[in-house]
């Protein structure tokens, strides 16, 4: 059923956009009651940042928050912004934890081991379940930037990205 309300190519349920609202405030709320430094920020994102994509000199990761969940013990949820410039692709990967990911610019191309090559356009989103592999996450298009924002819940001090070879 996630995938379905994943591929369509009209603007998503009110379902879907309500909780991946209701998530953002959340994680925005958390980070004004627990307040991060951007050099705790920066550390917990680090191992996700580098060398994440590779396919345009304007393809970055921009750490937004990184906030310890409370009322989960040894969880933690972090923001990035990724930003795809024309023709902007990460390489195969993996990630610690859960992913959601939401769609705020352009086009993006994903597709999870097993599953089909969706394209998602803004205003929607696409989920990624702890220990799938990512095999495709790019730009779709050649011309014009893309961006998306991904929510991570993860162990503390996990390693959010790792590379496969």
């Amino acid at each position: 059923m996630t995938s379905m309300l994943a591929t369509t190519p009209l603007a998503p349920t009110r379902p879907t956009s309500l909780a991946v609202i209701a998530g953002l405030a959340c994680a925005l709320v958390i980070g004004k009651t627990l307040p991060a430094t951007m050099d705790a920020v920066s550390g917990a994102v680090a191992p996700l940042c580098a060398n994440a994509a590779e396919g345009s000199p304007l393809d970055k990761v921009e750490p937004i928050g990184s906030y310890a969940l409370p009322n989960v013990p040894g969880k933690r949820v972090t923001i990035v912004r990724v930003s795809y410039g024309p023709g902007g692709f990460t390489r195969a990967h993996k990630h610690a934890g859960s992913v959601t990911a939401y769609i705020t610019k352009g086009e993006i191309r994903s597709q999870l081991g097993g599953g089909p090559l969706e394209t998602f356009k803004v205003g929607q989103s696409f989920f990624e379940p702890p220990g799938s592999t990512h095999l495709v996450s790019a730009n779709a298009s050649n011309t014009e930037p893309a961006e998306l924002i991904a929510v991570f819940v993860a162990d503390e001090g996990a390693q959010l990205t790792t590379f496969i070879e």
